[in-house]
């Protein structure tokens, strides 16, 4: 489970449509469980001088303390998706979902791309991952470098494939971003979804990218899920204070119980998955184990409304 940051017409009508609404009403009928993604798990390890996932099984063993019932992996092929499936089956973690890295805007990658991801879902399947996560690399983590017209139209068109593919064999594409396809006025961020189907391509919302990507702006967050909440099958769930993420989930700058209200009225029922991670400004008081059991702890109060397990 590598760092995947490093290798890594009226919007009323369409919430409207049967077919987006089903975008979310499969997932809140599966009842599935509060997740957490591995990157969470890495960043505090790594502030431990650790290395998580180095013992597998030392690792499914401080994760199981936490309380929290399943794992959202970082899988970078086949071989480490059977791998940690073995570990999560020992321990009794579940796994609903996976993140997988993709290149989808370079022509002479895509296919070995998709290939890949593809296998990885072939491995999945077989332990109940209904839902893949994606977040199509970009030019430089930096933002500094983008993406032309030309690349956003190939990543497009190449998300709307995987998300068929993926389909076809019963596994929902969700598509997953950081803060730079908020550049440039977003431009990569409502092409990929302006230009793919709910019907293939669904939105993990990772509510606190969207803030930072926007400046910080908690109207950017609410905008978002207006436009795009009956795609979203997925949430990554983290908070910050003064800008700066906490040690563990709370009050701060995105107002989540305003977050889950708008959610319910809006019957949007999505996989919630837990990733309060850390960075350098971080307080440093809690070690993995205990913030993450504040962390569920905090999602069963606040979110509430929205499980359905």
């Amino acid at each position: 489970m590598r760092n995947r940051r490093t290798f890594l017409q009226n919007i009323a009508a369409l919430s409207a449509s049967p077919l987006l609404m089903n975008a979310t009403s499969d997932v809140r009928r599966a009842g599935l469980p509060v997740s957490c993604n591995a990157y969470t798990w890495l960043t505090f390890y790594n502030r431990e001088g650790k290395e998580w996932w180095k013992d597998p099984r030392a690792c499914a063993a401080e994760f199981v303390k936490s309380g929290i019932p399943a794992l959202e992996p970082s899988i970078s092929s086949a071989k480490e998706a059977s791998s940690t499936i073995a570990v999560l089956k020992e321990y009794g973690i579940r796994m609903p979902s996976v993140y997988v890295n993709s290149v989808l805007h370079r022509r002479e990658e895509v296919k070995s791309s998709i290939d890949n991801i593809i296998a990885i879902a072939s491995e999945v399947k077989k332990y109940d991952t209904g839902i893949i996560v994606t977040n199509p690399s970009p030019i430089d983590w930096s933002g500094s470098t983008l993406k032309t017209d030309d690349e956003l139209q190939e990543e497009a068109k190449n998300m709307e494939l995987l998300g068929k593919s993926l389909r076809s064999m019963g596994i929902k594409l969700a598509y997953h971003t950081h803060d730079t396809e908020l550049m440039a006025g977003a431009r990569e961020f409502h092409h990929v979804l302006q230009n793919t189907s709910a019907e293939n391509v669904g939105f993990c919302f990772d509510v606190h990218w969207v803030f930072r990507g926007s400046k910080n702006s908690q109207i950017a967050v609410f905008d978002v899920l207006k436009m795009y909440g009956h795609r979203t099958i997925e949430l990554h769930i983290r908070q910050s204070v003064n800008g700066v993420w906490s040690e563990k989930l709370g009050d701060g700058d995105i107002d989540y119980a305003r977050f889950v209200s708008e959610l319910t009225r809006r019957k949007i029922y999505p996989h919630l998955v837990i990733e309060q991670c850390l960075e350098d400004k971080t307080a440093n008081t809690m070690n993995a184990v205990d913030a993450h059991k504040a962390d569920l702890s905090y999602v069963d109060q606040v979110f509430s409304n929205v499980l359905r397990r």
